[in-house]
């Protein structure tokens, strides 16, 4: 089957526009939540009952990204990549643009709140199905010795998602300071619609991957094939992707949470934020080309290591009250996220055969995603307010997902000197 094979720029497009515009999506959301939607969908008497509704809403979008995963992962093992990858996009970018202009409850009452938890449950299964696919295009693409560079477009995608996010955000409350309780709120949902035209257009003329288009016939139901012959896989799959997840989220969320509990204003948190994706981006991809090098485990086990220990370091930086520091705890926590962030695209898509790698990547990655990211925040807050408000609290947390990150990586197989799926016939080019 004859098709137009992107050139490398092009590939980091059509792998990494998704997920920007999934953690856009995250970002915007959460801002939003905490700002406007308190009000504006769940108009209670106690304003914190309305935001913990608004988060409450946010989080079923976690209940539905196994779901797509599943099912998208299903299709993309039968009929392709690039076809999950057009549909995850669309649907996607129509529900965060439908959030965008959705009434309120003095509109259209009881019918607010229920078609916003509807619209969180469509991004949550768009957005299920999306990594897998996006991740799997770069991998499957790569030239030889090059997938877990090509695979880090994936985790570079998030990144730049949340530093649009925070850019947006931040000039529309600079600009229109009066109006983001009105329409100004609406503006960073509209705009994903550029992000979606943008995503077409490359995966519109783009062919499927080289792997799947020379794949013999993929089983029937690709899902039973990866439960009995590759459960291992999946289950440590699934536990780097909740370990890596959880400590992903709890910089999205609870950092910024405890760097305005010790006093550090919304303006500095931001600023922050903007320092830390900035080196993520640019990280993620330095940390595919290490696994390259290296291997996957390395780069992978060490970033977790560090991570677990850096975790107390950072926490004592961020209280100490110190503008210097503040920026610098941030700073040095990009390269140990973007360790994993980089790496984990390639490290989970190697552990299947192409007949059933989007089946089982999109669900090993889906189930850890859904419960560390939807765990983390809550749990770390919970642990933190128990403790006292302790500053040790959250990091040991934080120790303990990144050890559990270092068994699952220690645990999987060194997929890198290997032709991608398969358990044996080192390929020399690669391993060099």
């Amino acid at each position: 089957m004859s098709s137009v094979r992107p050139g490398g720029v092009k590939i980091f497009v059509i792998s990494g526009v998704g997920t920007t515009l999934e953690y856009y999506d995250f970002l915007i959301y959460g801002t939003a939540a905490s700002l406007v939607f308190n009000k504006l969908f769940f108009p209670v008497s106690d304003p914190l009952i309305g935001t913990l509704l608004a988060f409450a809403a946010f989080g079923t979008g976690f209940l539905a990204r196994p779901i797509g995963g599943v099912l998208a992962g299903h299709w993309g093992d039968r009929l392709g990549r690039k076809r999950m990858l057009m549909l995850t996009l669309v649907v996607m970018g129509t529900s965060t643009v439908l959030i965008g202009v959705l009434p309120g409850y003095a509109t259209i009452g009881v019918w607010a709140p229920i078609l916003l938890v509807l619209l969180r449950l469509v991004q949550g299964f768009a957005s299920g199905g999306e990594w897998g696919g996006a991740a799997l295009y770069g991998v499957e693409s790569a030239p030889p010795g090059k997938r877990a560079l090509y695979g880090s477009f994936t985790g570079a995608g998030i990144s730049i998602g949340g530093l649009l996010a925070v850019l947006v955000f931040a000039a529309i409350s600079a600009l229109f300071p009066d109006s983001m309780q009105t329409w100004g709120w609406r503006v960073p949902f509209l705009l994903s619609a550029v992000l979606v035209v943008v995503g077409l257009a490359a995966r519109r003329g783009a062919g499927d991957t080289p792997e799947f288009e020379r794949t013999e016939r993929p089983p029937r139901i690709p899902l039973v094939t990866v439960f009995t012959e590759h459960l291992r896989a999946l289950s440590l799959t699934f536990g780097l992707s909740m370990g890596y997840n959880a400590i992903a989220y709890l910089g999205f969320s609870f950092f910024l949470t405890y760097a305005l509990a010790v006093g550090h204003t919304q303006a500095q948190s931001l600023a922050a934020q903007a320092i830390f994706l900035t080196g993520t981006t640019v990280f993620s991809f330095v940390s595919g080309a290490l696994a390259d090098r290296f291997g996957r485990r390395p780069v992978v086990c060490i970033g977790a290591v560090l991570t677990g220990i850096y975790l107390f370091a950072f926490f004592w930086m961020v209280h100490q009250g110190n503008d210097f520091l503040f920026y610098l705890a941030f700073a040095l926590a990009s390269p140990l996220t973007a360790s994993m962030k980089g790496t984990t695209p390639a490290m989970i898509a190697e552990q299947f055969p192409a007949q059933v790698r989007y089946s089982g990547a999109s669900l090993g990655y889906q189930l850890g995603a859904a419960l560390g990211g939807g765990l983390a925040p809550t749990l770390a807050t919970l642990v933190f307010v128990s403790s006292g408000k302790a500053s040790w609290s959250v990091p040991l947390l934080g120790a303990g997902v990144a050890l559990l990150v270092l068994v699952c990586a220690a645990l999987l197989p060194e997929t890198a000197p290997r032709r991608i799926g398969e358990r044996a016939q080192p390929i020399p080019e690669v391993a060099k």
